[in-house]
């Protein structure tokens, strides 16, 4: 009879470091007061001031985002990528993959910043208008949400922090947006600066010379990391809002 061997029997014996840290995070950011169709017809009637709430202002919107990340692009000299869909025979056909590159170059030069813009089109779940026809003639939209195949735009960044990440912004109302970071990474240079020796795995730690400093580091990790990630970028890079809107809670 052949023994069931499970993966702590294979790892008996060989583990070299045991250190809890958080690995990747891929969090949701959105705008908690556009969520609902009453909201939306606030943002563009009360906010915007429109007599009509129109789904052509939102058109508006999002064409304006497309030129200011084409300018944002052009300016600062960052290659935007449109890259097909993932080639999943390949194990080297993903995003980071067709980034990284541009990551390994900043890091050569020092230089932390958005290394690239990848375009996409994504499944997202946004607000669709249709048009009514009151008795008198009058036109209004009701709003309602649906997934919808629409264009997304990633951010990828170098961080002082983190090291790679992105932010994604979805290009349609209200457009959705996600946030990818790495704890392990987080680590590997917090560890740098406090002078730990230790080799580096592709996504985590192999040995160190300290690992209950290590873990110490590792515990220290939490909200505020991840918020301050974001807040650096998303104040670096175009959104499909104003600073009219941010100022008026729209972010």
């Amino acid at each position: 009879m052949v023994a069931v061997v499970n993966i702590n029997d294979v790892l008996d014996g060989h583990v070299a470091l045991e250190v809890d840290c958080v690995d990747r995070l891929y969090l949701n950011a959105y705008v908690p007061i556009l969520q609902v169709s009453g909201q939306v017809k606030r943002f563009l009637e009360e906010h915007l001031g429109n007599p009509i709430p129109s789904p052509a202002i939102i058109e508006k919107i999002g064409n304006r985002f497309r030129r200011d990340v084409k300018a944002f692009a052009a300016t600062n000299r960052i290659p935007i990528l449109a890259l097909k869909k993932p080639d999943r025979s390949r194990w080297d056909d993903r995003k980071l993959d067709h980034v990284r590159p541009y990551l390994e170059q900043a890091e050569r030069d020092g230089r932390f910043g958005v290394v690239a813009i990848v375009v996409a089109q994504e499944f997202q779940w946004v607000f669709n208008a249709t048009k009514h026809t009151g008795t008198g003639g009058g036109i209004w939209f009701e709003f309602a949400k649906a997934e919808r195949r629409v264009g997304i735009y990633y951010f990828y960044v170098l961080d002082p922090e983190f090291g790679p990440g992105f932010i994604k912004i979805c290009t349609y109302f209200p457009y959705p947006a996600k946030v990818w970071l790495n704890g392990h990474e987080w680590a590997k240079r917090q560890a740098d600066r406090a002078g730990i020796g230790y080799t580096a795995l592709a996504n985590g730690f192999a040995a160190c010379d300290q690992p209950d400093v290590l873990q110490a580091i590792c515990d220290r990790f939490g909200p505020a990391d991840v918020q301050g990630f974001f807040d650096r970028w998303i104040s670096a890079i175009p959104t499909p809002f104003t600073p009219a809107d941010r100022a008026a809670g729209y972010w």
